[in-house]
Formats: C-alpha cells, sequence, structure tokens
C-alpha cells in the first residue's frame, strides 16, 4: 500500500529527479553566453542533495514500497561521497568544457541522471530496484561517453562500452532469474532467508555465479576489464574522471546488498569467486600498468588493481570486511579525482596531456600541481602516511581477520609492484628535461579549480593522518562500535 513515509524516505532521489529534469528545460531558453548558469546550479543542487542525504532525514534504517528501497548508514555514506565526487568533477571540469566548447547543458543533466541512478542502486533492497538504478547509471553514462562527436576514439569507446554494458546487464539478469527461481521472490532480505532452506542450491549457486560476474564488471575486475582501459582514454577526461570514482562506491553497495543481504547464507562461495578476482586484478592490473605510456590508460589499470585491493575487505564476509572496503571505495575516489584533476588543469584546447611524458618538467614550470600530483600517486601507491596507505591496511587486516592471510601477501606482493608505475610518474616530473619540441605546461589560471584541486589533495594528507572519525563512521555503518 502506497503512503507518504515511502516518498519521504525517497527525499533526496526524489528533489534529484525534479532537479535534473528542470536543469534540463532551463538549458534550453539560455544562451551559449549563459552557461554559467547551468553549470553553478547543478553544483548547488548536488550541495543541496548532499544536505538532503546527510541531514534531511531522520536517523536510522528505514524501507520503502515494501522494503524495495533501504536507506540506512552505509547508503548514508556512499551518497554523500558519489555527490561529493561528482561536485568536484563539475568544478574541474568547466575549464576542459569551455575550451573545447562541449559545456553543453546535456552534460550536467546527463551526469545527473548517471548519479540519481547510482543513488538508486545503493539503496536497492530489491533485485528489480537494483537493476533499475544499474540502468539508469549506464545509459546516460553511454551517452556522456560519447560527448565529443569529433573524436573517434571517444565514439569507439562509447561503442565498446555499449555493447559490454548490455551484455554484463544480460548476464545479470540471467543470474537474477534463476534466483527467483530458486527462491520465489525478488526481495533481497527473502532471498536470503529462504537460501539456507531451499530446495534448488543448485540453482541456486548457478545464479549466484552469473551475480558476481554482474559485480565483476561493474568493478571492472579480472577478466571482465576489457572495456576499462579503452573507456577511461576515449571519454573526455571529465567524464573519465566521473566513470573513476562515483561509481565505484556504489558498487560496493551493490556487491553488499547482492552478496551479503541476499546470499549471505551462501557466503562461503562468493568469499572464494571474490578472491580469485581479487588475485586476477592485482597481478594483471599492476603487469599491465607497466607497460602504458598513455597516463589514462594507466591509471585505468591502476584502477583494476585497486579494485583487486577492494575485493580484499568482501572477500572477508563480515562487517569489518564491509566497513573497510567501504572506507577504500572512499579513499579511492578522492584520490582518482586528484589525479585526473591535474590531468585536467594541464589540459586546453589542442592538448589533452594524457601521456605520462607530458609531464616531464612538470616540477619547473608550475611546483604546486607537480606536488599535488606526487601526493596523488603516493597515495595511490599506498606510501605513509598518506590516506591510501591507511585504506591498504584496513582492507589487509580485514581479509587476515577473515581467514585469508594468503591473499593478504599477495596484495603486498601486487603493492610493491605498483610502486613502480606511480615512482615512474613523480620521477618523470621532477627529474627529466621537458622536450623543447613539446607542448609547454601551462596550469588553468580558474581559481574555482585551483582551490577545489588544493583541497582535495591536500585532504589526502589531512585524512591520512586523522582517519579515525571517517573509518568510525563507516564501521558504525555495519553495527560495529
Amino acid at each position: 500500500m502506497f503512503n507518504l513515509n515511502d516518498l519521504l524516505v525517497m527525499i533526496p532521489e526524489l528533489y534529484l529527479t525534479a532537479a535534473a529534469c528542470v536543469l534540463l528545460l532551463m538549458d534550453v531558453f539560455l544562451g551559449d553566453s549563459e552557461r554559467n548558469i547551468t553549470h553553478w546550479t547543478a553544483i548547488l543542487v548536488l550541495v543541496v542533495a548532499i544536505y538532503l542525504v546527510v541531514f534531511g532525514q531522520p536517523p536510522g534504517t528505514a524501507t520503502a514500497f515494501d522494503g524495495m528501497f533501504v536507506r540506512d548508514r552505509m547508503a548514508e555514506i556512499l551518497k554523500c561521497f558519489v555527490l561529493t565526487a561528482t561536485v568536484i568533477m563539475f568544478v574541474l571540469a568547466r575549464p576542459y568544457l569551455r575550451d573545447r566548447k562541449l559545456q553543453y547543458g546535456e552534460f550536467y543533466s546527463l551526469t545527473l541522471f548517471a548519479v540519481l541512478g547510482l543513488l538508486l542502486l545503493i539503496s536497492a533492497g530489491n533485485l528489480l530496484t537494483l537493476y533499475l538504478g544499474l540502468e539508469l547509471f549506464s545509459l546516460p553514462t553511454i551517452a556522456l561517453v560519447a560527448m565529443n562527436r569529433e573524436s573517434g576514439l571517444s565514439s569507439e569507446a562509447s561503442i565498446k562500452f555499449f555493447v559490454l554494458s548490455a551484455l554484463a546487464s544480460g548476464l545479470l539478469l540471467y543470474g537474477m532469474s534463476m534466483i527467483y527461481g530458486a527462491s520465489g521472490s525478488l526481495d533481497l532480505a527473502a532471498i536470503y532467508r529462504s537460501a539456507a532452506t531451499t530446495a534448488h542450491p543448485h540453482l541456486l549457486r548457478y545464479g549466484l555465479v552469473f551475480l558476481v560476474v554482474g559485480i565483476g564488471f561493474k568493478f571492472g575486475a579480472v577478466p571482465f576489464h576489457m572495456w576499462l582501459p579503452d573507456v577511461y582514454e576515449g571519454a573526455a577526461t571529465p567524464v573519465t574522471l566521473f566513470i573513476s570514482s562515483a561509481p565505484k562506491l556504489s558498487a560496493v553497495a551493490m556487491a553488499y546488498r547482492l552478496l551479503e543481504s541476499g546470499m549471505g547464507a551462501m557466503a562461503g562461495d562468493w568469499r572464494i569467486m571474490l578472491a580469485a578476482l581479487a588475485v586476477l586484478s592485482m597481478a594483471v592490473g599492476n603487469i599491465a600498468a607497466i607497460a602504458q605510456k598513455n597516463l589514462k590508460r594507466m591509471l585505468a589499470y591502476s584502477t583494476i588493481s585497486h579494485m583487486g585491493f577492494l575485493f580484499l575487505g568482501l572477500a572477508a564476509g563480515n562487517a569489518e570486511g564491509f566497513a573497510a572496503a567501504t572506507f577504500y571505495a572512499v579513499c579511492y575516489a578522492l584520490m582518482e579525482t586528484v589525479a585526473f584533476g591535474i590531468i585536467l588543469t594541464l589540459a586546453r584546447a589542442g592538448f589533452e596531456c594524457e601521456m605520462i611524458d607530458d609531464l616531464k618538467g612538470l616540477n619547473r614550470r608550475s611546483p604546486w600541481f607537480a606536488g599535488m600530483m606526487a601526493i596523488a600517486m603516493f597515495s595511490l601507491a599506498g606510501v605513509p602516511p598518506l590516506f591510501g596507505f591507511f585504506a591498504k591496511v584496513m582492507v589487509l587486516k580485514a581479509a587476515i581477520d577473515g581467514g585469508m592471510l594468503w591473499l593478504a601477501i599477495v596484495a603486498i606482493v601486487a603493492a610493491i609492484i605498483g610502486l613502480y608505475y606511480y615512482l615512474r610518474v613523480v620521477k618523470v616530473m621532477y627529474f627529466d628535461q621537458p622536450d623543447e619540441t613539446a607542448e609547454p605546461l601551462r596550469a588553468q589560471a580558474d581559481m574555482p579549480l585551483r582551490w577545489v584541486l588544493s583541497l582535495n589533495a591536500l585532504a589526502l594528507i589531512a585524512l591520512g593522518l586523522f582517519s579515525g572519525p571517517l573509518f568510525d563512521w563507516c564501521q558504525a555503518a555495519f553495527g560495529i562500535s
């Protein structure tokens, strides 16, 4: 039965839906010289959404529409940082879009609809809601990847993303149909209750395999990573920044809802599958990243290896592991916004700054931005006392406490291998002479970009030194006091 409380539980999502539609209509009546109005309005919309998520609702867990939508503390954390990462992306993207005359109103509206899909995915309490959120994210994102119509790489990346996304969606739906056939329900709580007593355990296990395939594609884990390097390279850099940060946060929620909330009775099966994905992702991601000369492709393979580390927490299969995975996803999103933010800062019309060699001698021309890039690289590598170090420690501890010491040892070896390509970027910036024939590096003069990027980079230091409150928030989301 419909009631008003169902709508009150979904206030942030309903507000974002209305705001995205209004923004799309408003942009129709704005001229090219007034596009800044769309830009700042979109940022204001997201800031208000953050307020509604954190302060606009009473504390505690609540459900809507017979459990199809779940609002809990985990959803609060992940939604807050999905919206924050998108705000950062909008601020950093403005000079890039303006220089290339890509400041279409559709960019902001499509991004808001994609964010809406992520929020819905994070709060999914039903297989139907989960699939709806996943598709609501994927379809606008495909259009965003193809936004640069003059780039053949952009069109190619969009087609690859569309085809492989459709394939992954089909496999995920197939797995859901198997689980529905075994449990007789689409509700995750009902599936959890029936998983231990079902008369069709083999059918349920068969469906579980396809669920893990869908999760693997969402994370970009090996062997479901084929789309990720091409999309990172081909998409416009602001879109790459968005894809590399916000969706990884929602992927943690997707894994938790499907595996723990829905298939918790079969943890012994899916923990082994996630451990295998972790090993493959860390190995392939780190080794392939070493051979890359394109900075965006290097960061793409770096993403694959980091998803392997994130799986360490998920594979633990307990509250500590899920808290550590959530903490790691937040850390990773903030690190990626800095790394791609530097690329956006140095790029301009006719020069994308996408090759590692493009950063040669950056310290001589812009010591501040070279320092911020170094902070991002060291944090991604897990060098103490930066944020990335403590995130790696937490997932390693979760894996060890979950009885997977061997997986933690593999992860430590992978982290040592990963040091090479991160330090190579630092070496190029500080020790290589700039090529006299190359495009000279000049940072954007946009002040909002400089301030937001600087605060983001400094946050990697501050959160490394004072990560306790954030980690406590993540633990409280899973009932750890």
